[in-house]
């Protein structure tokens, strides 16, 4: 049986990028996008080549960003300019296989295993996509291929910007062997610290590494980021899914920053939670199961549940249920997205209440959200929770707005 292939798309400095194509006189001076540029703590979002020459790094603030680059230009970010340049891309990528999976809002898996008898190998058809992007939007992508996903995200980090790396079985440990281990998917930062302290540092030494002692120290992680690294990953290309699962209710962003503290985790789940508990009113729906769906930077992914007392569609309870669920099982790896959904879900009628419950403030909360939601209804998005204002990792949209297709 023949090898898969598998691209992997990434838009190269994309915020920045797109910031500069719809300023043709941005091109030729270093620029940052950045959650607050007038504010001195504000940070770096994203930034362009000449930027990044100059040694500024995404997370940088501001003063610190200017320190490297006096001349720096800096400018708010455009979600709504970056989702059209999404969509647009997705829709590219959609030209060449069905099976195309997002990974953020500027990458892509793609299976073009099937369609190589219509647009050639899959070097040929990354060329071919990297031609499209440029012409087509100004923007410009480096492209991963190889027999795995894990390997192809690796190509398209090799060789930036604009251009298409190769892994296959003949050179791969040639390749990416020597590469520190935290390049590779599922090694975040503090797993890579513990591998360290095991004296393994690179993905050839990860992949050569006792799986006894592996096991030991990260469970099946351990094992599983093993084969990762000798390229066995068999984990297929998802096709992006456009319908919701009408047993329950939910609502993911992948931030504009990695998620690094509880405050921030706080400020995002509190969004999602509303968002989630207007549908479910909407909807006339109230749930007992909530869910929080958590990925961070290397893709390992956990879903963990909590039962709440009462069925509810207050955007506070399950706010809160939520966040003990986030704060019971993080490991304090940096996440990149957290999802909050709501299941188990009833109609309206008589509410069943717990033995420890007279279901008091579960009526008043619920009763303060059906009035925020008249007020919404009547004079638009008025009211904002005020630990959200100012946040620079969360997009500023509307429920009328969906992250489709690059929502998962």
């Amino acid at each position: 049986m023949s090898d898969r292939v598998i691209l992997h798309c990434d838009l190269n400095n994309f915020y920045a990028s797109a910031e500069c194509v719809s300023h043709s006189e941005w091109k030729d001076v270093p620029l940052a996008v950045c959650g607050d540029p007038n504010k001195r703590h504000g940070v770096v979002l994203a930034k362009n080549e000449l930027a990044k020459k100059a040694g500024i790094k995404t997370g940088d603030v501001i003063w610190q960003a200017r320190q490297k680059a006096p001349n720096l230009l800096v400018v708010p970010p455009h979600f709504d300019m970056y989702m059209s340049y999404s969509k647009q891309m997705f829709k590219l990528y959609n030209d060449y296989t069905d099976m195309v999976e997002p990974f953020g809002a500027d990458e892509c898996w793609l299976d073009v295993t099937g369609s190589q008898k219509i647009f050639g190998d899959g070097k040929q058809i990354a060329d071919l996509i990297r031609e499209r992007v440029k012409k087509e939007s100004g923007l410009t992508c480096s492209v991963g291929v190889s027999f795995n996903k894990v390997f192809a995200k690796l190509g398209s980090d090799l060789k930036k910007p604009d251009a298409t790396t190769v892994i296959d079985r003949n050179n791969f440990k040639r390749l990416i062997w020597g590469l520190k281990a935290d390049e590779m998917l599922m090694v975040g930062r503090r797993t890579y610290e513990r591998l360290l302290k095991l004296n393994i540092s690179t993905i050839g030494e990860l992949a050569n590494a006792d799986p006894v002692v592996l096991k030991n120290h990260f469970g099946v992680n351990g094992l599983k980021m093993k084969a990762y690294a000798n390229g066995d990953d068999n984990e297929p290309v998802r096709e992006a899914v456009y319908s919701r699962d009408v047993k329950s209710i939910g609502h993911g962003m992948t931030a504009v920053r990695d998620i690094e503290t509880v405050d921030d985790a706080r400020d995002l789940i509190y969004y999602l939670s509303e968002k989630v508990g207007a549908r479910m009113r909407k909807a006339n729906v109230r749930g007992t199961l909530v869910s929080v769906g958590m990925r961070d930077s290397a893709l390992y992914s956990i879903v963990r549940q909590r039962i709440m007392p009462v069925p509810t569609y207050s955007s506070t309870e399950i706010a809160e249920n939520a966040l003990k669920v986030f704060c019971d099982n993080w490991n304090g790896d940096p996440m990149r997205t957290i999802t909050v959904s709501v299941s188990k879900l009833s109609g309206d009628g008589p509410q069943q209440l717990s033995f420890f419950d007279d279901g008091t403030r579960n009526d008043k909360l619920e009763k303060l959200d059906e009035t925020l939601d008249r007020l919404s209804a009547k004079y638009g998005n008025v009211v904002h929770r005020a630990s959200l204002i100012g946040k620079d990792f969360i997009y500023d949209k509307t429920d009328a707005e969906d992250f489709l297709p690059f929502q998962r």
